[in-house]
């Protein structure tokens, strides 16, 4: 195996797992770092998404726990069986739409102004619903009603649009809707679960043809790389979030954003390859 191939999927496992679970675009970060190190062709893409893997098992791995009771609970135990179906109606709405209008989107959205703009509004949407009352309705992801999770679930649909990002929807939407910052911030690595691992299974089943076991190698490093970024990733914001805001990943977005339109005006990035 090529060690610059090697080094490059080393690179984009830890941009993967740093970015996933942060309010700040894993889809902008990887397209920008998959195009300085040239590695942003159809098969680049197929590791990306082969790649999230990893970070979904960073989750599962810190709720190990969690999730092992609400799954040897779903026979007898309310709040297990809440939780989950919670989790399947949250799960419902980025999954239609998705299907709907994922064409159109990938044609006339990941442009780079289209996906400079969503950075830089969803900042502005970050600051504004840290400056507003915050008032806590929902203290736990066990106590949110079916409408909480539907509410969430559109929110978490906003991520279609390229550079909005998964996480900071759910997060910030949760927020707004009455939920803790901790409610608010474990719902949505909760919801990543499902959502991810439908996405990657479909990509790979639309992608099949590209499946080659030369590249093993390199698709182990990068799991292993985002499994790692992502479970210390998802540890530090579970106790950032204990302290702070989220006003530092808006002024992050909006700069990144700035920096996504700097790269498409010189030509240093081609913001077509989302």
């Amino acid at each position: 195996m090529d060690p610059t191939l090697l080094l490059h999927a080393l690179i984009l496992g830890i941009v993967e797992g740093l970015t996933e679970f942060l309010p700040v675009s894993s889809t902008g970060h990887l397209i920008l770092a998959g195009d300085l190190i040239g590695f942003n062709d159809d098969r680049g893409k197929l590791f990306e998404i082969v790649i999230q893997s990893g970070a979904i098992l960073a989750v599962c791995w810190e709720y190990r726990q969690r999730i092992g009771r609400v799954l040897c609970g779903l026979g007898s135990d309310r709040t297990a069986q809440r939780l989950a179906v919670n989790l399947i109606i949250a799960f419902m709405p980025l999954a239609v739409l998705g299907l709907l209008f994922q064409k159109a989107i990938k044609a006339h959205l990941f442009q780079p102004l289209p996906v400079a703009a969503a950075f830089i509004v969803g900042a502005f949407v970050i600051l504004w619903a840290e400056k507003r009352e915050h008032r806590i309705r929902v203290d736990s992801v066990d106590d949110l009603s079916p409408m909480d999770a539907l509410k969430l679930g559109f929110a978490q649909a906003l991520a279609l649009v390229p550079g909005t990002s998964r996480s900071g929807a759910t997060i910030i939407g949760g927020l707004l809707f009455g939920l803790s910052r901790k409610a608010a911030t474990e719902f949505s690595f909760f919801l990543a679960i499902p959502t991810l691992l439908a996405a990657t299974a479909y990509q790979l089943y639309k992608e099949r043809a590209l499946l080659n076991a030369d590249d093993l190698g390199m698709w182990a490093v990068g799991f292993v790389a985002a499994f790692a970024s992502a479970f210390l990733c998802v540890r530090w914001l579970l106790r950032y979030i204990s302290s702070h805001d989220f006003t530092l990943f808006a002024w992050y977005r909006i700069a990144f954003g700035i920096i996504v339109i700097l790269t498409w005006q010189f030509g240093w990035v081609d913001w077509s390859q989302g």
